[in-house]
């Protein structure tokens, strides 16, 4: 449950300008995890989230890029969330654990594979738009790799 909780959390500050941790347990609660302050305040420090100057000049929270196990986080996030993928062209289908899609998504943005050029994710599912029919079957093997690895 943590960590389908932690992927959440990397999904809604992405998503939205997250102020206070107030505002994060509610928008917690409204995705079904049930979570107090106490709860979000533990999550926070885990996930090493800190506080950045927004686009309308109020802080709220972030991922800080470059820390090394960021990098860590998300590959947990894509090995606990994946269940398959397959290719059509030069679109990658990726199916997960139901409710991990928009976390796996993200986590897949997070390690910033270049071959995609934009992912949309549904509830079970990830459509990725990758550059070249090449470079999906490249980025399948890379993502084979990723999830085999014992870690």
């Amino acid at each position: 449950m943590k960590l389908k909780r932690h992927s959440k959390i990397v999904e809604l500050i992405g998503k939205y300008e997250i102020e206070t941790q107030e505002e994060l347990a509610s928008r917690l609660n409204e995705a079904g995890f049930r979570v107090t302050q106490a709860t979000v305040s533990r999550d926070i420090r885990e996930l090493k989230l800190t506080k950045v100057t927004g686009a309308n000049g109020r802080q709220r929270y972030m991922v800080t890029p470059g820390k090394e196990d960021y990098g860590d986080k998300y590959i947990r996030i894509l090995r606990e969330g994946f269940l398959s993928m397959d290719m059509a062209q030069n679109i990658l289908v990726i199916r997960t654990v139901s409710g991990m899609a928009m976390a796996v998504a993200a986590a897949l943005d997070g390690l910033h594979f270049h071959e995609i050029v934009g992912s949309i994710a549904g509830d079970d599912t990830i459509i990725c738009a990758v550059r070249s029919v090449d470079d999906t079957i490249v980025l399948m093997d890379r993502l084979g790799r990723l999830i085999r690895e014992e870690g």
